[in-house]
């Protein structure tokens, strides 16, 4: 099998073993820090704001058209 004795070998399962649990740790803080909804929106505010406005602009035109009537237009 191996030359390694066993001790050895338990010793760097061991090893390996804190070594992935830190691995998975790094990742979770790293994904946690990425969908950081707070972090995003103010790292990003004007562009937050620029679609918050397009948006509402666009919703209060629909919803607008639908009360005016314009001369000329056929219902």
């Amino acid at each position: 099998m191996s030359d390694l004795p066993s001790y050895d070998l338990e010793l760097k399962a061991a090893e390996d073993r804190q070594h992935l649990h830190k691995s998975v740790e790094q990742l979770r803080s790293q994904l946690r820090d990425r969908l950081d909804l707070q972090k995003n929106v103010r790292n990003h505010l004007l562009g937050v704001c620029s679609v918050a406005m397009v948006v509402g602009l666009a919703a209060g035109y629909g919803v607008t058209s639908i009360f005016v009537h314009r001369p000329g237009a056929t219902r």
